[in-house]
């Protein structure tokens, strides 16, 4: 308490500092939305927010991915059995919508499949990371488990209708040479750092 005390003028300027910033954040919101947006970018945030409906124009994607996933069920239709994906009528089901894909061909049992092992693999580079005594080395691990997980749920977000969607790959999965070699580089850099720390440690 007396600590606290003798800190309660740096706090009341650290607290006026957050209140005024948060205040700036929501009056300029309506600015953001209306001068610094693209038209496309404006239309998908409100066809999220329920603002508008256009299943035809910027909300087919992800209209097409909620029925793609929705009926693939519990356990799927099986690899290739799947008639949205197959017969195209989600675009960029190999890249941006591979998640739909999942969804559909293999079930809710094949996309938990999915994200547990995401999850496990999140787990994995922090409880590294957690290990390492070089401070390079364990703040790296964070960030690549940042990475990961923020690249996970915006592009699942995406598929389900829950983020607006803006073109993350799903890492390690998607469709892309430079996604797939950006992710498989972040990820050995880090393993080649902790197996060199291991050496001396």
């Amino acid at each position: 308490m007396v600590y606290g005390y003798q800190k309660r003028n740096q706090f009341l300027v650290l607290s006026a500092g957050v209140l005024a910033a948060g205040v700036m954040l929501v009056y300029s919101t309506d600015f953001i939305f209306n001068n610094v947006l693209q038209d496309h970018q404006r239309k998908r945030i409100e066809v999220l927010l329920g603002m508008k409906d256009d299943p035809a124009g910027v909300g087919y994607n992800v209209n097409q991915s909620l029925i793609a996933i929705g009926s693939g069920g519990f356990v799927g239709k099986g690899y290739l059995n799947g008639t949205q994906t197959t017969y195209g009528f989600v675009p960029e089901q190999s890249t941006d919508f591979i998640f739909c894909t999942v969804g559909e061909e293999w079930g809710f049992f094949g996309s938990a499949l999915v994200v547990l092992l995401y999850v496990f693999l999140i787990y994995r580079i922090i409880r590294d990371a957690e290990q390492c005594r070089e401070h390079f080395t364990r703040i790296y691990g964070y960030c690549v488990a940042s990475c990961i997980f923020m690249h996970l749920f915006i592009n699942i977000g995406m598929t389900i209708g829950l983020m607006p969607v803006i073109g993350i790959p799903l890492p390690l999965l998607s469709y892309g040479g430079s996604s797939l070699w950006a992710f498989t580089l972040l990820i050995f850099i880090f393993i080649a750092l902790y197996r060199q720390e291991k050496k001396y440690f």
